[in-house]
């Protein structure tokens, strides 16, 4: 095999074309720089988009522990609720007629008048308590004295009618009491 010695020509020609290379290689250079420059800002770049992405993960973790810590109170609410529930599942069968009629016949007017009794329950309480009650406790006592006192009222009015001249103030007295009747009951 011959190997390809250079002649002058090919010497001459590769300097001619060594210095257009040496230009194009100068000119390379700011492109590299640049290139180098830019190369330096994406790592700037990339080092801080892990940065980042890397609080974003530890406050997604965040979230997600919150997330769990919620779940895991809710799960124990949704345990109560559901003891609860079957607890109570049998009554609310039975009652559910009666609340569906108490729904249908309770006007509006009537729960506000409920619940305005409800709001007067402590002081009718204590009237109760501390006025009524002792005048029932006394009313046993008050009996005999009562029908005493329609004894003598009796007593009296036969004493009365024994007067002379009160037959004709008796009957006087009962036509004003029929008249003021009758003007009642047509009023």
């Amino acid at each position: 095999m011959r190997l390809p010695v250079p002649g002058p020509r090919d010497v001459i020609s590769a300097f001619e074309r060594g210095g257009e290379q040496v230009e194009a290689l100068l000119g390379a250079v700011p492109r590299a720089l640049a290139l180098l420059d830019r190369a330096e800002e994406l790592l700037d770049g990339a080092t801080s988009a892990v940065a980042r992405v890397r609080t974003i993960s530890e406050d997604a973790a965040a979230v997600v522990a919150r997330t769990s810590a919620v779940v895991d109170r809710a799960e124990v609410q949704v345990a109560r609720v559901t003891e609860l529930v079957d607890a109570l599942a049998p009554s609310l069968v039975t009652l559910q007629p009666t609340l569906e009629t108490l729904a249908d016949t309770t006007h509006p007017d009537e729960v506000k008048a409920l619940v305005g009794l409800v709001d007067q329950l402590p002081e009718l309480t204590a009237r109760m308590e501390n006025d009524v009650l002792p005048i029932l406790g006394t009313l046993g006592s008050v009996a005999p004295d009562v029908h005493d006192l329609l004894t003598v009222a009796r007593e009296l009015n036969d004493m009365l009618a024994k007067v002379p001249g009160m037959g004709r103030i008796k009957r006087r007295i009962d036509e004003e009491e029929s008249e003021d009747r009758t003007e009642a009951t047509t009023r």
